[in-house]
C-alpha cells in the first residue's frame, strides 16, 4: 500500500461531495477527522492512518478496500 495513492482515492471521494475543484490536505485530515497537524506527521512518515479510514467507510458508505488498494470501487458498504 502507498501512502500517496491513498491519499489521492480519498481526495477523489471527498471532491466528490465537495464545492471546491481542489482538495488540500486540511481537507482529508478533516473528512478523516484528525487534526491537521497530526496528519502533517503521519503524511510525512508516510503512516496509513487505518482507523480513521476504516471510520470514514463506514460512516460515507464507502469501500475500504478501493480505498487502501483501488479495487471494487463500485461496490459500496
Amino acid at each position: 500500500m502507498e501512502f500517496e495513492k491513498i491519499i489521492s482515492r480519498l481526495k477523489e471521494l471527498i471532491s466528490q461531495t465537495s464545492e471546491s475543484k481542489k482538495i488540500y490536505d486540511k481537507d482529508v485530515a478533516m473528512a478523516l477527522e484528525l487534526d491537521p497537524q497530526y496528519f502533517a506527521v503521519i503524511k510525512k512518515r508516510k503512516k496509513i492512518p487505518f482507523e480513521a479510514i476504516a471510520y470514514f467507510s463506514r460512516n460515507n458508505h464507502q469501500n475500504m478496500n478501493w480505498i487502501l488498494f483501488g479495487n471494487n470501487h463500485n461496490s459500496k458498504i
